[in-house]
């Protein structure tokens, strides 16, 4: 059985798997999961979870003043619980803000999903990223997954940043809107040097209806020229179009930089994610499209 993506939300399905007699394997095969993942573990015999972690001892990060340790927080796992028809796995993953990208794309090309990306620390140096990821399936196929993201995290250890590309200065803006619009299929405002196209959502909170003037939208500024611009923005989803934008955005060389969330007890659930990227304009809008499509506010 190849690993499935679903979302963690379905609350049912997990209490059938923790209830379903003779349903839910008693054990783990903890062994075949450490060789898969690469990674040493430890059963919890309590509750049949089994943890495996890769310490990022490699990392010599200090915040304000203090040495981490990978005791204090910079330890990198996922964790293996069985279910009705095989396991789940959660993780969670210690990462310099360039290797995010590369152990992103790892995840979800290996069937994991990515559900949260968001910082632990603050003034740390050198940065370090949290990127949490999940998945359900057959026990052998999560572990392979997990294997190859903690393949590519060793892989990219050590990384630098990318040469910094000729500066972009937003009151020298000479880009031509028009060609944006034609690959969003909408228009923005241009203001002060930026062109800022908005894509309103809505949700509901404590009984209140919310939309984009409330900040429930997905939205892209623009700013430089048609051949060398940047394009920063925020994309507002229902989780269960998290996974199709951001291998959307991905694919179209757009680097996501946060996934968290803005607001509590709303409905639906409404997930947010930043992304940020450089090239020409047409180029940029054309990826962003490919992810807009992905969700339910695809249609002006």
């Amino acid at each position: 059985m190849k690993t499935r993506r679903i979302a963690f939300g379905l609350a049912a399905a997990l209490a059938a798997g923790a209830t379903g007699a003779g349903a839910v394997p008693a054990t783990l095969d903890t062994a075949r999961i450490e060789t898969l993942s690469g990674a040493r573990g430890q059963l919890d015999s309590a509750s049949g979870v089994f943890k495996v972690s890769v310490p990022r001892d490699d990392l010599a990060v200090r915040a304000r003043g203090v040495g981490l340790t990978p005791a204090l927080g910079l330890t990198s796992w996922a964790a293996f619980q069985p279910i009705e028809g095989g396991a789940m796995v959660m993780g969670d993953l210690v990462l310099t803000q360039e290797q995010v990208n590369p152990v992103m794309g790892a995840a979800l090309d290996a069937g994991l999903e990515v559900t949260a990306l968001h910082n632990h620390f603050l003034s740390e140096s050198p940065r370090v990223m949290f990127m949490h990821v999940g998945g359900m399936g057959d026990p052998a196929a999560l572990a392979t997954a997990v294997g190859k993201v903690f393949a590519e995290m060793r892989r990219s250890a050590g990384a630098r940043e990318a040469a910094q590309s000729p500066a972009i200065d937003p009151a020298k803006t000479t880009l031509d809107p028009r060609k944006i619009d034609a690959v969003l299929g909408r228009s923005g405002t241009l203001q002060g040097g930026v062109y800022k196209v908005v894509v309103g959502r809505s949700t509901t909170m404590h009984g209140a209806k919310l939309g984009s003037a409330m900040g429930v939208n997905t939205w892209a500024a623009f700013a430089g020229s048609d051949d060398h611009a940047v394009v920063d923005g925020d994309f507002a989803m229902l989780e269960g179009e998290l996974q199709g934008v951001l291998k959307a955005l991905r694919a179209g060389g757009l680097e996501v930089v946060a996934i968290h969330q803005h607001m509590t007890n709303e409905e639906p659930r409404i997930v947010f994610l930043h992304y940020w990227g450089i090239g020409p304009t047409q180029v940029l809008a054309r990826g962003l499209r490919a992810a807009l499509d992905r969700t339910a506010a695809a249609t002006p």
